[in-house]
C-alpha cells in the first residue's frame, strides 16, 4: 500500500512542507511565533563565469522578476 502523500500526488518534501506549516498554526501564540521564524528560507545564488563567482542574488526576486520579463516577452 502507497503511503498517503504519495497517493495524493505529493513529494516527499513538500509532504513535510504541509505537515510542518500545520503543526506551526496549531501552536500557541507566542510558540507559534518563534515557529514560524524558524521555517522562513532566504535562499540565494550566484552565477560563476570563468572560475569567478559574479553577484549573489535572492532567489525569489530573480524568478519574479524572469517570470516578469518572460510574460513581457510573450505579449510582444
Amino acid at each position: 500500500m502507497a503511503s498517503a502523500w504519495k497517493a495524493a500526488g505529493l513529494t516527499y518534501n513538500r509532504y513535510l512542507a504541509i505537515a510542518a506549516r500545520v503543526v506551526r498554526r496549531s501552536l500557541k501564540e507566542e510558540s507559534r511565533l518563534q515557529a514560524e521564524k524558524r521555517g522562513e528560507m532566504d535562499l540565494r545564488f550566484a552565477k560563476w563565469q570563468n572560475g569567478k563567482q559574479g553577484e549573489n542574488k535572492n532567489l525569489a526576486t530573480a524568478n519574479s522578476t524572469a517570470m516578469a520579463d518572460h510574460a513581457e516577452q510573450g505579449q510582444s
